[in-house]
């Protein structure tokens, strides 16, 4: 039986990096003929969260009239979840942050004495793809994401499976895709050694084979 396959693109760029990846790994996804949507998430209708946690009752969130009921159908039939976002000030773009939000849907929360407690209504068993890319030489500055979607996978369920890919050092638009020549000069305008184009040309199509590789093994 094919697996089911949900992306979501937090850039508003639509030749971006992170477009790029996004691309890539769905193109290693497909091959294997499996059932794949993708959203751009500044596309979708969605309402903010309102936190009236009338969701700890019903099972599902309150909000009507927007695009949640279907992307949440999509997100509980699929077996990878894929997120692909630029980090802006160290986290998510707006876009995804608010899609992310209303994630608190599938949770039941209890507050305690000391803390609180999350209870998925459902207890999920996913693979959740997180495609990060920044312009930072350092991807430390993908880290309060990342330590967000290991806590959210490991609340929904002890076997979801969280798998992470940054891509670093980009700053202009295409860059993925960029020759040693292209790199050179824009690594020339931002006052970057160039000798780091060729090392940078290596990596991304490294970084790019690399989605696709896991595209293709965790939809097999």
């Amino acid at each position: 039986m094919s697996k089911k396959l949900v992306a979501f693109n937090g850039s508003r760029r639509k030749n971006g990096n992170t477009s790029i990846l996004l691309e890539h790994f769905l193109k290693g996804a497909k091959n294997n003929a499996i059932k794949a949507d993708a959203f751009n998430a500044h596309e979708l209708n969605l309402e903010y969260c309102r936190g009236c946690l009338r969701c700890n009752l019903l099972g599902y969130c309150s909000i009507h009239g927007d695009d949640w009921a279907m992307v949440a159908e999509k997100i509980l039939d699929a077996d990878v979840i894929v997120f692909a976002s630029p980090i802006y000030f160290h986290h998510l773009s707006a876009s995804m942050k608010k899609l992310l939000d209303r994630f608190r849907s599938f949770v039941k929360v209890q507050v305690t004495e000391t803390d609180l407690i999350h209870t998925p209504h459902t207890i999920w068993k996913k693979d959740f793809v997180l495609l990060l890319t920044m312009g930072s030489s350092n991807t430390k500055d993908a880290a309060p994401v990342i330590d967000l979607f290991k806590y959210i996978t490991s609340i929904l369920g002890p076997e979801n499976k969280l798998h992470i890919i940054t891509a670093n050092r980009l700053v202009v638009v295409n860059q993925l895709l960029s020759t040693e020549e292209e790199l050179v000069k824009t690594y020339n305008k931002l006052q970057l050694p160039v000798y780091l184009a060729k090392e940078d040309v290596i990596k991304n199509q490294e970084l790019l084979d690399k989605v696709s590789k896991l595209g293709r093994s965790l939809l097999a």
